[in-house]
């Protein structure tokens, strides 16, 4: 996990909530002991134990987490999700940050569950794309993968992905991947096509992957037809619920979704402090 930066990802949100210090908490006696429990109030597809794990380890080593479900597990409003033990200042302090994570993250994966499901009789994958909350790209592309959905592209250094303004800019899409292929042998390669012509060039070009960007239904199943296998063709714009499935049913072999990271309602939920135990 620790290519995710975790660490660092949580000691900037801590530093951004602490500040200085909380001074809410140190109304309560720096000695007292408690313990309590967080639930979800929401159906959600739980992500993100190794953040909120993290956001306790860091605020305070005394804090005990024992975890009652697994990463990726599915789980019906108020349902127990893990119990802590520790200074009931260093509980308080860090409720916010775990929560923020855990909310965010398992907001993510129930997303993509839900659209990974509505599919699974296809064949196609369904991708994220980095329309991500900023400094969480790599903690959101993580909760794609316990939704069973897939990564695109991580960021701009690992894939080309050749859209209509870079084409204009190199002098078309030949040349544009042409291009590519010389400054990084072995990077896949994609590029954005609007119709049937571009769709032509771009197989003639070598492309490894193709996106066709809103095209109809007909449209679509042409180019996968015409294509042939000769590239992988990805779906991108427009989809919602009512599209999805037609669209993975024209034989694409991804789908392109913004909204699996961009547009998720947090997962509801609540820490609730249980008892108090006495202080060693």
């Amino acid at each position: 996990m620790q290519h995710l930066g975790i660490e660092d990802t949580v000691r900037n949100a801590l530093a951004e909530d602490i500040g200085a210090g909380d001074i809410t908490a140190a109304l309560i006696p720096a000695e007292r002991i408690a313990a309590a429990t967080v639930i979800s109030r929401d159906e959600a597809v739980i992500s993100g134990r190794p953040w909120v794990d993290e956001v306790f380890r860091q605020v305070d080593p005394q804090i005990k987490v024992q975890w009652h479900i697994s990463e990726g597990d599915q789980v019906c409003p108020n349902t127990r999700l893990f119990s802590l033990t520790g200074p009931a200042r260093s509980l308080l302090t860090a409720e916010r940050t775990a929560l923020n994570f855990l909310q965010t993250l398992s907001a993510t994966s129930s997303r993509c569950r839900h659209y990974a499901d509505l599919v699974d009789h296809t064949q196609v994958r369904i991708l994220d794309t980095r329309k991500t909350l900023p400094g969480l790209r790599l903690a959101q592309k993580y909760a794609v993968t316990q939704g069973g959905c897939f990564n695109h592209r991580i960021g701009l250094f690992d894939a080309f992905l050749i859209k209509e303004n870079h084409i204009m800019a190199c002098g078309g899409i030949a040349q544009a991947v042409s291009k590519a292929r010389e400054l990084a042998p072995g990077k896949p390669v994609e590029v954005e096509v609007e119709n049937h012509n571009e769709l032509q060039q771009a197989l003639e070009a070598g492309a490894d992957i193709i996106m066709l960007d809103n095209f109809t239904l007909q449209q679509m199943r042409d180019a996968v037809a015409f294509t042939a296998g000769r590239a992988r063709l990805e779906a991108s714009g427009n989809v919602t619920d009512l599209t999805l499935v037609p669209i993975a049913e024209t034989g694409v072999d991804y789908i392109s979704i913004g909204g699996l990271t961009k547009d998720c309602k947090a997962v509801d939920l609540s820490m609730r402090f249980s008892s108090e135990v006495p202080a060693v």
